[in-house]
């Protein structure tokens, strides 16, 4: 394996940085309202970049697989701190942001995080053309490539994790340790971020 680089902040992957934008619900709250019974989901009808900040931030299924820390292979072509390119191995480690909750899931501060983790990502329908870095279980990519919603997600569990932690895709099923506690190194690379299933 060639050598491996550190993508620190954990989730600033990609320049130029992404758009950062006030949250205005909490990520994963997973409460959805429909006026009509029966009314197709706004997920189910709607693109992307036509969701309100309250439908796109409820997509968030607060795994926290992005709240790892991650590594790329070193390149001698691109510079150290080039962003992640299409096709590259992302590698996925056991240490997660130190504001990740890890036995209940999301972050412990997630309106004032960016005091705390300044590079911090919040995804905006701009980002959408290099999603390629999130989970392969990020309801945002899944969506974004034509995926539709995984049978675990909240959304489809009046806003309950409980699917989502028995299906083994939130990081408060697995070891994680604090990146003030760890280092993120090849000894700490773990593949089950990158597991995927409907």
């Amino acid at each position: 394996m060639p050598p491996l680089t550190l993508l620190t902040p954990p989730l600033t992957l990609l320049t130029p940085p992404l758009t950062l934008q006030p949250p205005l619900t909490r990520r994963g709250s997973g409460k959805v309202s429909s006026e009509k019974p029966n009314a197709a989901a706004f997920w189910q009808t709607k693109s992307l970049p036509d969701m309100t900040p309250q439908e796109w931030e409820s997509l968030c299924d607060g795994c926290g697989k992005c709240c790892l820390h991650k590594l790329l292979d070193e390149r001698d072509d691109l510079p150290e701190d080039a962003p992640m390119q299409l096709g590259e191995d992302l590698h996925y480690t056991h240490v997660a942001c130190k504001l990740l909750n890890t036995e209940q899931g999301g972050c412990r501060h997630y309106p004032i995080r960016h005091r705390f983790v300044p590079g911090c990502v919040q995804l905006t329908a701009d980002d959408l053309d290099s999603i390629h870095y999130m989970p392969p279980s990020c309801a945002y990519r899944r969506l974004h490539e034509g995926r539709g919603l995984p049978s675990w997600h909240p959304l489809l569990h009046d806003g309950s994790r409980a699917a989502m932690e028995a299906a083994g895709m939130a990081v408060t099923g697995y070891p994680v340790t604090s990146d003030e506690r760890d280092e993120p190194s090849e000894a700490t690379i773990v593949t089950w971020p990158l597991h995927d299933c409907d």
